[in-house]
């Protein structure tokens, strides 16, 4: 059965390079550039878990958890933020919002796989 993660960042690069570390370890992965976009991918899929930058426009990261927590859909998908950000009032206010894990850029990949592997359901 493959899981499918959805990897929302305002970089296309970093998302390439996210998506390359996933789909290596046999997930399939879904792109959006912001929270917005994110949300309507969200639509008529499973998706097993989410990766997510905070710092985005259109729609930010917490924003869009928030969202998409308050969808019967999908308010049990795990949340990952993966971001730059590394004060403490932005992760406790990531975890308020549903999100279930926190790596900051630059990441290790090996790290990503393990959060993934452990959260993804």
């Amino acid at each position: 059965m493959n899981r499918t993660v959805l990897v929302v960042d305002d970089s296309s690069s970093f998302r390439t390079v996210v998506k390359l570390a996933l789909q290596k370890s046999g997930y399939e992965v879904i792109e959006a550039q912001d929270g917005r976009d994110a949300l309507a991918k969200l639509e008529g899929r499973r998706i097993n878990l989410v990766v997510c930058d905070i710092n985005m426009p259109q729609m930010d990261g917490l924003t869009f958890v928030r969202e998409m927590k308050g969808r019967d859909s999908h308010k049990f998908t795990p949340v990952i933020m993966l971001t730059t950000e590394t004060q403490a009032a932005k992760k406790e206010e990531a975890r308020a919002a549903g999100a279930k894990g926190w790596l900051t850029k630059p990441f290790q990949t090996a790290q990503l796989i393990e959060a993934v592997n452990k959260l993804c359901v």
